[in-house]
C-alpha cells in the first residue's frame, strides 16, 4: 500500500500561508507589492484591530478581468514570469504567485477588480480556501482586497499573534518602507477609522523620509550618489558623528526592493568605523541597484534576504561610495568626532603586538586598611543642576584598597597610573565613574527618590510607528523613574523632565536609545527589577562626563569611591575598571 499523497490544494495552501503570512504585516505586504507591480499610482491601506478584524487595500492600479481574477487564486498563477530563466531578470516585487491563495485559504477573502474597458467589475468571496461566489461589481478601474477574520481556520495561529497594538505598529511600519522605496507613489494608512498618515507624491527622497521619520531625522541626513562596474548607491545618509543605538533607522533597498541585507549592512556600519562610536549605528536610507541576474532574491519565503553573486566587490564598491561621501562632507581635513555622551570612542591609536597585561587579583600582595569614610561630592565629576547627592558607602567592602597607592600621571585624559607595594595600577577613569554612578542610581530606582527637574522648553520628539508603541506601553515606568512624558499627537511627544543626573540636550538621544534597547529587548519588560538595572547601566553611561584635566586629590577620592561599590572590579558593562602589573610581570616583560 502507497504511503505517500498528494496533499489537498486547500492544505497546500494552508503550508504555504505558514511560510509566508507570519502575521497580518505580512499580509499587507504582499497586498501592497501586488498593488505596485499593477503600476497604481494610489494605495490606500485600511486595518482594524491590529489587522485581526480587518485589513482592506485599494489602489488605481491596471485592474484585472474575471478570468484573470479568478485564475489569480490558483497555486503559483501569476503574470511576473513565465519560465525559470525570467528570476534572472526580475522587474517586479512578486514572482511566486503563492501570496493570495495562501491568505484566501485562512482568512475570508474579498477581491473587487475592473480592468480599464470592462464596463463591470468582479468580485470574488473566498471563506477559508472555498469560494462563496463571483458575481459582477461596480467599481473604478483598480483593485480591493479585503482581508477579515485572519488565521480564523486555523486558530493556533492567533494565539501566537502579539497584542493589537504591536501587530498594528507592525502595519504602520510594513507601509512606511514601501512608501519609502516608491516616493512617486501617494499612500494613505487608515487605523480603527482614523488616518493616521497620508502622504502625496513625493518629488524627493528626502521629503518621504521627512514625513515618515519625522524632520529631525531628515534634517541629518546628505544626500549620496554613486555608480561603478554596473552598481549604482543612491539615497540618504546620515553625517559623521550621527548615529543610533539600533540599526532600526539603517534601511537599504536592493532594486527598489526593501531588504535585510549583512552585505550591505556591515559595508555601511564599516564604513562609519572612524565616524561613529563603537555600539552606534549609521542613519542610512540607501538604494543599491544592479543587474537583476546579479543578485537572487528566491532564497527567503516572505522576500526579505537576498544573496549577491559577488559579494566582496558590492560590499566594496559601498564601502568605497560611503567614505568618500563622509570625506566630502567632513572637508579636507577630517575633524575628529566628538564622542557622543557616555559613549566610549574606539581606539584608533597604533597597537603594540605585545599581549595585553595580565590583570592580577589586586592588592593581593599587600592587604590595606579597609575604607569606612564616605566619598566627597567634590570628587565626582561635575553634571547638569541639580546635583545629585552622594550616595552613603555601601558597607561590608569585600576588595579593600589601599591608600598607600601613589598617583603618577593621567595617560590620554582616560587613565590614571598609580604605583602601589605591588606594582603599578593603571585605573580607567570612565569605567570607574560608571561603576559609581551606576551603584548610585541603583539605590535611587530602588527607593523611588530619583531627583528630577523640569524643562523650560519641553523638547519634542517624533517617532515611528513601532517606537511610538512601545513609548506608549513604557510611559509609566519612566515617568516612575525622573522623566515626564507626555503624548502631544500621534507618534508625537514631548519631554517635559527629566532625572536629575541628565543635560536637557541629551533627552532626546538617550530616549531614542532607551526605546532602541526595548525594542531589542536589552530592557526587560516583565521583570521591574531588572528593568531597573538596565536603566541605571544606560543612565550611568550618560551620567559621565569627565573633565579635560584630573587632578591627584579627585582621583585618590574617585578610588575610595570606586572600593566603597559592591563591586569595583567592572564597570556597569562588565569592562575591567582597572589591571595590575604586579613586580613579576613587569620583570618578565622587560626580560630581567
Amino acid at each position: 500500500m502507497t504511503k505517500i499523497r498528494l496533499l489537498p490544494d486547500r492544505v497546500a495552501n494552508q503550508i504555504a500561508a505558514g511560510e509566508v503570512i507570519e502575521r497580518p504585516a505580512a499580509v499587507v505586504k504582499e497586498l501592497v507589492e501586488n498593488a505596485l507591480d499593477a503600476g497604481a499610482t494610489r494605495i490606500e491601506v485600511e486595518f482594524r484591530h491590529g489587522g485581526r478584524a480587518l485589513m482592506r487595500v485599494e489602489d488605481n492600479g491596471t485592474g484585472m478581468g474575471r478570468d484573470d481574477a479568478l485564475l489569480s487564486l490558483e497555486r503559483h498563477a501569476t503574470s511576473k514570469i513565465a519560465e525559470a530563466a525570467d528570476l534572472d531578470r526580475l522587474a517586479s516585487y512578486g514572482f511566486r504567485g503563492e501570496a493570495l491563495p495562501s491568505i484566501a485559504s485562512v482568512s475570508r477573502f474579498l477581491l473587487q477588480t475592473r480592468a480599464a474597458g470592462n464596463e463591470a467589475g468582479t468580485e470574488v468571496l473566498v471563506n477559508g480556501g472555498k469560494m462563496v461566489h463571483v458575481r459582477d461589481c461596480g467599481r473604478p478601474v483598480g483593485t480591493s482586497i479585503e482581508v477579515t477574520h485572519l488565521f480564523n481556520s486555523v486558530p493556533a495561529r492567533r494565539k501566537f499573534l502579539k497584542t493589537d497594538q504591536t501587530e498594528a505598529a507592525h502595519i504602520a511600519q510594513c507601509v512606511r518602507l514601501y512608501a519609502l522605496a516608491c516616493p512617486g507613489v501617494a499612500f494613505t494608512l487608515v487605523e480603527d477609522g482614523r488616518v493616521s498618515f497620508r502622504s502625496p507624491e513625493c518629488a524627493t527622497l528626502a521629503e518621504r523620509v521627512g514625513e515618515i521619520f519625522g524632520r529631525q531625522t531628515a534634517a541629518a541626513l546628505e544626500p549620496i550618489a554613486s555608480a561603478e562596474s554596473g552598481m549604482q548607491l543612491e539615497g540618504l545618509i546620515g553625517r559623521p558623528g550621527s548615529g543610533r543605538a539600533t540599526r532600526h533607522e539603517m534601511i537599504v533597498f536592493v532594486n527598489q526592493r526593501p531588504v535585510d541585507s549583512r552585505t550591505l549592512n556591515y559595508a555601511l556600519i564599516e564604513s562609519y568605523h572612524e565616524s561613529l562610536p563603537k555600539g552606534r549605528y549609521p542613519l542610512a536610507f540607501v538604494f543599491f541597484s544592479c543587474d537583476p541576474a546579479a543578485v537572487d532574491v528566491n532564497v527567503h519565503p516572505a522576500k526579505r534576504e537576498v544573496r549577491f553573486r559577488s559579494e566582496p566587490a558590492v560590499r566594496a564598491f559601498v564601502i568605497r561610495s560611503v567614505l568618500q561621501r563622509l570625506r566630502e562632507m567632513s572637508g579636507p581635513a577630517t575633524a575628529p568626532v566628538r564622542p557622543e555622551a557616555g559613549i566610549r570612542m574606539p581606539e584608533t591609536g597604533a597597537r603594540s603586538p605585545e599581549p595585553a597585561p595580565t590583570q592580577f587579583p589586586p592588592f593581593s600582595a599587600t592587604p590595606p586598611a579597609r575604607v569606612t569614610s564616605g566619598p566627597s561630592p567634590a570628587m565626582i565629576p561635575p553634571v547638569a543642576a541639580p546635583q545629585l547627592r552622594v550616595s552613603p558607602p555601601v558597607s561590608g567592602i569585600s576588595h579593600p584598597v589601599s591608600m598607600n597607592w601613589r598617583f603618577l600621571a593621567v595617560a590620554h585624559g582616560q587613565y590614571a597610573l598609580f604605583e602601589t607595594a605591588a606594582g603599578l595600577v593603571l585605573l580607567d577613569r570612565r569605567a570607574a565613574h560608571e561603576r559609581v554612578w551606576f551603584e548610585r542610581l541603583q539605590d535611587q530606582f530602588r527607593a523611588g527618590t530619583v531627583p528630577s527637574q523640569r524643562l523650560l522648553l519641553p523638547v519634542p520628539v517624533e517617532l515611528d510607528p513601532i517606537m511610538a508603541a512601545l513609548l506608549l506601553d513604557r510611559l509609566a515606568f519612566l515617568n516612575a523613574h525622573g522623566f515626564e512624558i507626555g503624548e502631544f499627537g500621534r507618534n508625537f511627544f514631548r519631554i517635559e523632565a527629566v532625572p536629575g543626573w541628565m543635560e536637557p540636550g541629551d533627552a532626546e538621544p538617550f530616549l531614542r536609545d532607551l526605546l532602541g534597547a526595548f525594542r531589542e529587548g536589552r530592557v526587560p519588560d516583565r521583570n521591574t527589577d531588572l528593568a531597573r538595572e538596565e536603566l541605571a547601566r544606560l543612565a550611568a553611561a550618560k551620567a559621565v562626563r569627565l573633565p579635560a584635566t584630573a587632578g591627584e586629590a579627585e582621583l585618590q577620592g574617585l578610588v575610595a569611591q570606586l572600593f566603597a561599590t559592591r563591586a569595583p572590579l567592572t564597570s556597569p558593562a562588565g569592562r575591567p575598571t582597572f589591571i595590575e602589573w604586579s613586580h613579576g610581570e613587569l620583570d618578565r616583560r622587560f626580560q630581567r
